[in-house]
């Protein structure tokens, strides 16, 4: 799977997706320092799923309405980076495409995913159940 990695996401997780197959940009290599809104476009811009561990892009996705391929985040604290490594993969791993273009968390015992529903004026609305 195609993915752009934002800064929040520890280097391990990258070198574990990239070692199971996946073709991962990540913006602390390529161009650290990019704001929010810049993330979400490099990632529409090179048709990748955004993988995170920021929430602003909740708000910008389901709240602003930016259009997005998908939105993974990493909600994993207290686990060490090996460990996120391993659940990371296993979820990219189990669910695959399933991703695309859906907001979805991953916690330690949970893995929700959200697809986009119709808002107003037929625009993208997320983060309903």
């Amino acid at each position: 799977m195609r993915l752009l990695a934002d800064e929040s996401v520890d280097g391990p997780v990258v070198a574990a997706l990239r070692d199971a197959g996946h073709d991962v940009m990540y913006v602390a290599e390529a161009s650290a320092g990019l704001g929010d809104d810049d993330v979400l476009d490099l990632a529409n811009s090179h048709g990748r799923l955004l993988l995170t561990a920021d929430r602003d892009f909740g708000t910008l996705v389901c709240w602003q309405r930016r259009s997005t391929l998908g939105v993974v985040l990493m909600r994993l604290a207290g686990l060490t980076q090996e460990q996120r490594a391993r659940l990371v993969v296993s979820v990219f791993e189990y669910y695959g495409h399933g991703l695309l273009g859906a907001f979805t968390v991953i916690s330690r015992h949970a893995v929700r995913i959200r697809r986009p529903m119709p808002g107003p004026q037929g625009g993208p609305l997320c983060c309903t159940s």
